[in-house]
C-alpha cells in the first residue's frame, strides 16, 4: 500500500500563490492533483505520468498552475499562481500504480492511492 503525504496549502488573498507538495511511499506510474469544494464533485487539476513524461491540466487552470515532479523520489508539486476565490477547495494528491491511458487520467477512477487532502482558501 502506497501512502501519499501532502504538504503546503493554507490561506492566501486573491492573486497570491501557494505551493503544494506530495510524497509517495512507493513506486507510482502517475501522480496528480484533484480538488473538491463544498457541495461540488471532485475536480481534476493536473497530473504527470512518468516516463515520457506526459502532463495534463484541468481546463480551468489556464496556465496559472504548474505541476512538476521527481520520479526517482516519487514526489510531485503543484505551484499555484494568480489564485482566485473559486480555487478554494480541499486539494488531494492522487497516484496510479499502473500505466493508465492518458485520456483516462482526468478522471479519479484510475487513481489507486489518495492523500488526506490539504485545504486551500483564497479570500477576495
Amino acid at each position: 500500500q502506497v501512502q501519499l503525504i501532502e504538504s503546503g496549502g493554507g490561506s492566501v488573498q486573491a492573486g497570491g500563490s501557494l505551493r503544494l507538495s506530495c510524497a509517495a511511499s512507493g513506486t507510482t506510474y502517475t501522480m496528480g492533483w484533484f480538488r473538491q469544494a463544498p457541495g461540488k464533485e471532485r475536480e481534476f487539476v493536473a497530473t504527470i505520468r512518468w516516463g515520457t513524461p506526459n502532463i495534463l491540466y484541468g481546463d480551468f487552470v489556464k496556465a496559472r498552475f504548474t505541476i512538476s515532479g521527481d520520479k526517482a523520489k516519487n514526489t510531485v508539486s503543484l505551484q499555484m499562481n494568480s489564485l482566485k476565490p473559486e480555487d478554494t477547495a480541499v486539494y488531494y494528491c492522487a497516484a496510479d500504480k499502473e500505466r493508465s491511458a492518458l485520456s483516462y487520467l482526468r478522471r479519479p477512477e484510475p487513481y489507486d492511492y489518495w492523500g488526506q487532502g490539504t485545504q486551500v482558501t483564497v479570500s477576495s
